[in-house]
């Protein structure tokens, strides 16, 4: 199978075992891409990737901690030896910490920022140095809508997704040159596991999702056709752009 509009494409993955991770290389397979997955533990990445190989696609799980240079240039390796190249790389791996900011040791705060936004460091620069040569790429990176918009108890959370946006947009300045696109998606709430307890408390999901103009939160599933767009030609001259979805929420 060789049709989709990432027919013949290479992607990575972070995050990639399970919720928005899985959704996102999901997606990228059914339009055509081969996929590298990448997270701490193998166990889910090795589930992702038979549900990618019975697709019809080629997969590669990969235990890597993203705030391990040695293990993210090893990634990187492994993709273009296994499968044969590199085009995407989706940085979707993130960590969170639920606290007042007055209450927020620098324990916390240093590993949520460490994993968010060194970790999407240290995969941009391990493969845009190949997208570079190569003269083409994709990064799409995953902030949040919270990095346009305050909540409360998610100080490191937003401080990073905020960064990454910035990341984003200078790495698109440096890098339109060679042909590489950097974008970001911002998502607002979406059902994973990071969420299932507020989902599993009624009134608390209720005030949640009434924040928000769609009265819902997001499916994984809906985020993935924006991240094949931003994978896909047709965004060729489109970079440095943060698309947010999150139904109405930070315009509502």
């Amino acid at each position: 199978m060789h049709d989709g509009v990432l027919a013949g494409k290479r992607a990575i993955v972070t995050g990639g075992g399970r919720g928005l991770g899985r959704a996102l290389a999901l997606a990228l397979a059914e339009s055509g891409a081969d996929v590298a997955l990448a997270a701490r533990s193998s166990e889910g990445i090795e589930r992702v990737a038979t549900e990618i190989k019975e697709r019809g696609r080629c997969a590669l799980s990969v235990p890597t901690d993203v705030t391990e240079t040695a293990d993210v240039e090893r990634l990187i390796e492994r993709t273009l030896h296994e499968l044969g190249g590199l085009d995407i790389l989706v940085n979707n791996s993130g960590a969170i910490h639920v606290a007042p900011l007055l209450e927020t040791n620098p324990e916390d705060w240093n590993r949520v920022v460490l994993t968010n936004l060194f970790g999407t460091y240290t995969c941009m620069r391990a493969a845009g140095r190949h997208l570079a040569k190569q003269g083409s790429g994709k990064i799409i990176n995953v902030a949040s809508n919270l990095a346009f918009k305050g909540r409360s108890h998610l100080s490191a959370y937003a401080a990073s997704k905020a960064a990454i946006v910035s990341l984003t947009r200078t790495a698109a300045v440096e890098w339109a040159r060679y042909g590489v696109q950097a974008n970001a998606v911002a998502p607002g709430h979406v059902e994973t596991d990071m969420n299932a307890d507020v989902r599993s408390d009624t009134q608390l999901y209720e005030k949640v999702v009434g924040q928000v103009p769609a009265r819902r939160m997001a499916l994984p599933e809906e985020i993935g056709p924006l991240v094949v767009y931003l994978a896909s030609s047709a965004s060729d001259f489109m970079t440095g752009e943060v698309l947010v979805i999150d139904g109405g929420e930070i315009v509502g």
